[in-house]
Parts: structure tokens; sequence; C-alpha cells
């Protein structure tokens, strides 16, 4: 039977989610920081820093920003340079110093391997991780991708030299498949093209292993496999939400996204 803590996490996690259930946390290493099915303990932190992805920019924070803002927050985007993994958490670390406190560091898509490094910054006292990268230290990304049903956006990449970016059709269909057409049109205009070097890096820290974790699974996922994304998920132990959604359920549930977002900062969801 639930307890009273357990069953309020279970109804959130259910309405936030459109009707999809709270997956239990997975079972928990020495590293993790939860037991199975246990609530994370956080500490309760004022600051957000968010880390978008590729194909994206800073602004696609903009609807959990104005949320996080109203719960009266102080959210930083990052603007990740898409240059090399080392430039990229180089970034996020410049603003993770400027914070005054206990911070929530927040990834999507490829931003969690920066999540995963630069959240060993002393400032950082939780991650949330959207339907993100969660490698290991040394991990080859890539080659644990393989082992999942390469997802369809992978096609769509298309390089001009050493610069990448995801065609038009992908975009719309593979990479924001439930947002509308207009905006998922404007989305794709804006996208920030990415260096091959950035796909080439690999993290030296896991900061999940110490640090408590979140994470958002979109079950619509065409970008990252969806089973990749419980697979990391659990193998961090983190307290996992699944979001019916495409890759950017960031976008299209930010309601949702925020919520998590808000128990990691230890504030009432």
């Amino acid at each position: 039977m639930l307890n009273a803590i357990d069953r309020r996490d279970f109804l959130l996690g259910l309405a936030a989610a459109g009707g999809t259930a709270v997956l239990a946390a997975a079972p928990a290493r020495a590293a993790s920081p939860a037991a199975p099915g246990a609530p994370v303990a956080v500490p309760r932190a004022r600051n957000v820093v968010l880390v978008h992805g590729l194909f994206a920019d800073g602004s696609c924070w903009s609807e959990v920003i104005g949320r996080l803002q109203a719960a009266g927050l102080n959210a930083t985007a990052v603007q990740n340079p898409l240059t090399t993994l080392a430039e990229a958490v180089a970034s996020a670390e410049r603003v993770l110093a400027r914070q005054d406190g206990p911070t929530v560091l927040v990834g999507h898509s490829f931003s969690g391997m920066i999540v995963t490094e630069a959240g060993m910054h002393p400032n950082v006292s939780a991650l949330v991780y959207v339907a993100a990268r969660a490698p290991d230290a040394g991990e080859d990304y890539t080659a644990l991708a393989k082992t999942y049903p390469t997802p369809p956006a992978t096609a769509g990449i298309v390089f001009d030299g050493d610069e990448g970016r995801l065609s038009e059709e992908a975009f719309l269909r593979d990479f924001a498949g439930d947002l509308p057409v207009a905006k998922a049109k404007v989305l794709y205009a804006v996208q920030e093209p990415f260096q091959k070097a950035l796909l080439t890096g690999k993290i030296t820290q896991a900061a999940w292993r110490s640090k408590p974790s979140f994470y958002a699974v979109s079950t619509e996922d065409r970008t990252i496999n969806p089973d990749l994304e419980r697979f990391m998920a659990k193998r961090m132990g983190a307290k996992t939400i699944e979001v019916k959604a495409s890759h950017l359920a960031l976008i299209s549930h930010p309601e949702v996204i925020t919520r998590l977002i808000l128990e990691a900062a230890g504030h009432d969801a």
C-alpha cells in the first residue's frame, strides 16, 4: 500500500504526464542517491541552470523559464556553443559559477552529456535530464545507443562540411512531432548548427553517481530511443516520469517538466 508521500508523488506524476504513469525509481547501486521507490532528498535551491542540446538554442527553454520565474526561482539558459564537448561544458560551468547557492542543473537531449560532466560543480544540488543522454564516465555513448534500434531522426542529420543540422522534414516529423507545424517551423528556422567534433567527446566523470537525479522520458521520442532513455534513467537510480511527448517535451509539456524541476529544487510541485 502506498504511504501518503508515495501516493502524492504518484498522483502528481500521473496528472502531470497526461495520464502516463510515473516509473518507480530504479534499483539503487552504491552510488545512487535514493533507494527504490523512496522520495529523493534534495537541498532546497532557488537557482536553475538549463542547457539545450542539438538543433536548438537557449530559447527552447522559454516556456519552462517563465513558469520557474513565476514560482520564484532564478532561471538561466546556457547558450551551448555546440563546438566541442569541452567548450560546451566550460560554457555551463561559467554560468554555474555565477549562481549564489544550490542550483538545479537541467539538460535536454545531447546536453545530458554536459549536465553529467558539469554537474560535479559544487553549486549543483540536483540534476534533471529531459529526454537526454546520460552516459557514464568514459563511456562511448554512440556505441551504447547502437544497442537499441536507431531512432528515425538520425537519418535526417545533414552535414555541410563539419557543420551539422537536422533537415526540415526530420525536424518537423521526428524532433518536434507533437508541436503545431507553424511553431515547429519557427524552431527549425532558428536551430543552431553543431560541429562534428562535438560528437566525439566522452565525459570524464558522472555527476549522477553522487548527485540526486531526475529523468523525464519522452515515450513518443523519435530522436533518442525511449527504451534507451529508460535504461539510462534506471541505471542512475533517477526519480523518473514518463511523458507522452515527442523529443521536445520541454516545449509541448512545459508544465510537466517545470514540475519535475521544482521537485528537484526541493519546492512543492
